[in-house]
């Protein structure tokens, strides 16, 4: 009479177990289907369950915004370097040009474009991945098309070396979303008027911060605490990097001047204890830009030291 009872038991301990491990291959075989493969890298990467729908109402007012501002600059520009003047379209070399600081403008400027457009693209909830080609591919749409209209001027004309740059400054932030560890490398830029609102010899137009090129400096930023070994990288500060900057002055107009060289320490702000999507926009612009921090000069063979900016 007892081994009814007993195999009964066995019976209902042999279903409930079988029915758990129904309840577990179901759980792992809904786990699989969370989990994709990233076609370029095949590295698994989980689906984000809060992720939205496109915000195209917001995608058309950005579309909008983006262009009109386009638009603004193209007539500015213009009326600064085009108007009536149009010429036959030629291309010019003009690898030597302000002792390569427009070329390196050229390649952070596209890379700061890009940055814009993927924050108005974000914020319509466009899939990160495609996010990062479409903000590329219209910073760089943006810069050809200046670059075609110089060949129209009669002063200036299409240019290789600022298109290679253009493409370059346009191809960085992609490479950074498939290669995480160049997010420790930013480029920067700096800024101190020198020959702001003087007349430039060559256009015959008034300088403005973009052409106001003994002005500019830029930079090559490091985050060490990422690169450094782990024993020493425990006792470097997050938010501390350097940086290496160029600058020039004494243009002539002709290729010649001077170049100056920087070392010095940089600020990340991505270490600002400041959450949450506006604040993490701010952070990433406030990373494009090198604040005063003490470092050296080195110009004429001379080491000068202080704040560098």
């Amino acid at each position: 009479m007892v081994l009814i009872p007993l195999s009964i038991s066995i019976a209902q301990l042999s279903d409930s177990l079988a029915s758990s491990l129904k309840i577990e291959t179901r759980s792992f075989q809904l786990e699989k289907r969370t989990i994709t493969l990233n076609s370029i890298t095949n590295i698994p990467q989980k689906i984000d369950p809060l992720a939205t729908e496109i915000n195209y109402t917001l995608l058309g007012g950005i579309g909008v915004g983006v262009f009109g501002s386009a638009y603004g600059i193209m007539v500015y520009q213009q009326n600064a370097w085009w108007k009536e003047q149009r010429v036959k379209f030629r291309i010019l070399n003009d690898w030597e040009y302000a002792l390569w600081i427009d070329k390196i403008g050229h390649f952070y400027g596209t890379a700061l474009i890009a940055h814009g457009f993927s924050a108005a693209l974000e914020g319509a909830n466009v899939q990160a991945e495609a996010n990062t080609w479409y903000s590329s591919a219209l910073a760089l749409s943006f810069q050809l098309f200046v670059e075609v209209q110089d060949g129209f001027g009669p002063q200036w004309g299409f240019s290789p070396g600022d298109a290679t740059c253009d493409l370059l400054g346009a191809s960085y932030p992609v490479l950074q979303y498939y290669y995480p560890y160049l997010n420790n490398f930013k480029f920067k830029f700096s800024y101190y008027p020198a020959d702001l609102n003087k007349v430039n010899e060559v256009s015959g137009q008034t300088h403005i911060i973009i052409d106001d090129y003994a002005g500019q400096k830029f930079w090559f930023s490091m985050q060490l605490k990422n690169m450094l070994p782990q024993k020493v990288a425990e006792y470097w500060p997050a938010c501390l990097c350097i940086a290496v900057g160029m600058g020039v002055k004494n243009l002539d107009g002709s290729g010649g001047g001077q170049r100056d060289f920087y070392l010095a320490l940089d600020f990340d702000a991505e270490t600002i204890p400041l959450y949450g999507k506006y604040w993490q926009f701010v952070k990433n612009t406030l990373n494009y830009f090198h604040f005063p921090m003490p470092g050296i000069r080195l110009t004429h063979n001379v080491v000068f030291f202080g704040l560098t900016y």
